[in-house]
C-alpha cells in the first residue's frame, strides 16, 4: 500500500457535513480540541481536523445534504479516544458543549462522555480504563 501524507493508511476516515463550516472548524477546536491540518476550496469546501489518533474530514454541506439538527434526529456516533479524558470533559463543559452523557465509567471498562456539537452531530469521547472481554461485560460472542 502507498503512504499518504494526508490520510493514515488503515483508518476509517469519517466525512462529517456542516452546513456552516467556516463557523464548524474554530467551534471544534474550542469545544472539543479538534487541530486544523489543512482546509480547501475557494470558497471553503473541506478541511481535515485531527485529535490524538482520531483524523477526521469536514465538509461543507451542500444540496443533497442536510445536518442532523435540520432531521431533527441524529444520523451517526462518532467514538474518538483520547489519553487526557478528564480534562477534554472538563473543557467541553467550560465551551458550553451541550453534554448528552456526563462523564461515567461504562460496563465495558470505557471512561466516557457523550456530546453534540453545533449541528446535531454526536460524539462519544472515551478512554480505556479496564481491560475487559465482551464475554465479561455480557455481549454474545460470534
Amino acid at each position: 500500500m502507498i503512504s499518504n501524507r494526508s490520510v493514515p493508511t488503515d483508518t476509517v476516515l469519517p466525512h462529517i457535513m456542516y452546513r456552516n463550516l467556516q463557523q464548524a472548524i474554530p467551534w471544534l477546536g474550542k469545544a472539543f480540541g479538534f487541530v486544523e491540518l489543512y482546509r480547501y476550496g475557494s470558497p471553503l469546501s473541506g478541511a481535515q481536523v485531527r485529535a490524538g489518533n482520531a483524523f477526521i474530514m469536514l465538509k461543507q454541506a451542500g444540496p443533497g445534504y442536510t445536518t442532523p439538527k435540520e432531521l431533527g434526529f441524529g444520523t451517526q456516533s462518532l467514538t474518538i479516544f483520547i489519553e487526557e479524558i478528564e480534562s477534554h470533559y472538563t473543557r467541553a463543559r467550560s465551551a458550553g458543549v451541550t453534554l448528552l452523557e456526563d462523564l461515567h465509567e461504562t460496563v465495558y471498562g470505557e471512561l466516557q462522555y457523550a456530546a453534540v456539537d453545533l449541528e446535531g452531530h454526536h460524539w462519544l469521547f472515551s478512554r480505556h480504563v479496564r481491560d475487559l472481554s465482551p464475554a465479561q461485560w455480557g455481549a454474545t460472542l460470534c
